[in-house]
Parts: C-alpha cells; structure tokens; sequence
C-alpha cells in the first residue's frame, strides 16, 4: 500500500475536476492543466474529492505510479488555486538582469548578453538582483528556474552567479589561505 497514493485530493471551491479515461485537467481560479496519468492508475471523484488507485497494489512499480500519480493530481490542484514560484539570486560585480516583455537579459561577464524567452505560462520579475520565476505548472516553474541558474552556477570561492535564494553555497579555501596553512 503506498501511504501518499491512497490519500484523499480535496478540491478547494473553484476548482473543478474533468476526469476523461486516464486524462485528468483541473480547471481553476488561475487556469487550467491537464495529465495523462499510466494506464495502470486509475482515477474517481466522489463527493469528498479525488481519489487515485491502481490495478495491483502488490507490484512494487504500480505502488510507485500510485504515489507519484497522486502528487502529480494534488500539484495540479495546489497550482491552479495558489501557483508556484522560485527565486533566484545573482551575485557578482557587474552581474545583471533586465526584463523587457517576455525576454530575459542577463549580463553574466560573458563577453556578450545571454538573452533567455520566457515559456508559454511562465511569468518573470526581476528586482535588482532578485529574479522570480511564477506560474501555475510545478514541473515548468522548477524547470525553468534551472535553466536560467544553469546560464552561470554558483562557484565556490567567491559566491558568484545565479543561485537560488534558499541554496547555500558551499565555500572553498582559495589557493593562498591553503599555502599559508602549510
């Protein structure tokens, strides 16, 4: 038995549940979205909510689809109602990024400018050093949130580029603390 799968997915008013086969889509204040759960996953809405099973709870792989069927359903549901978002930090002398519609330009000590487009339902705001990633799909905010740090990731002796407000970055000794050691 999978303790997450079998959990009851509660529907906060104004968000509605379309179940068609194995395609699920909430609809909700902040929009819509639409999964297509594994043909072993089975999914039924009754009156205190949705819930999530499958055809054999013995098989290891299907105990696995169970749970992760059921987090990818309450994601939706947290995300059409709440919404996600990542933060992302850049440190750095001459480090920046600007904002202009929908194109990100981040000056990174490249010898040119990195400009990034932002995703169908991805919002992007920038606040001096601050860039804050928002939108209503978990999988697509994290991933474009990765993608941006990916452009320059943090090194460990001075800290600098894009790193995620909640990361910590762990630090090296340099060369001269490492001789003056010895």
């Amino acid at each position: 038995m999978s303790r997450v799968g079998k959990q009851i997915i509660q529907l906060p008013n104004g968000v509605q549940a379309a179940i068609d086969g194995r395609t699920v889509t909430i609809k909700g204040p902040k929009g819509q979205l639409t999964q297509q759960l594994h043909r072993d996953v089975a999914i039924q809405q009754g009156p205190d909510g949705l819930t999530v099973s499958v055809k054999n709870p013995d098989s290891h792989l299907q105990v696995a689809l169970w749970g992760l069927s059921q987090r990818l359903v309450r994601n939706m549901v947290i995300g059409v109602t709440e919404g996600y978002r990542k933060q992302l930090e850049i440190n750095g002398v001459g480090y920046r990024a600007v904002l202009s519609g929908k194109k990100l330009t981040l000056s990174l000590g490249f010898s040119h400018p990195i400009i990034f487009e932002a995703p169908a339902g991805i919002d992007i705001v920038v606040e001096k050093n601050l860039i804050t990633v928002s939108g209503i799909d978990k999988q697509l905010v994290g991933q474009v949130a990765a993608n941006i740090r990916k452009f320059k990731e943090p090194e460990p002796y001075k800290g600098k580029g894009i790193k995620y407000t909640d990361e910590i970055i762990v630090r090296k000794a340099g060369k001269a603390a490492a001789k003056s050691a010895a």
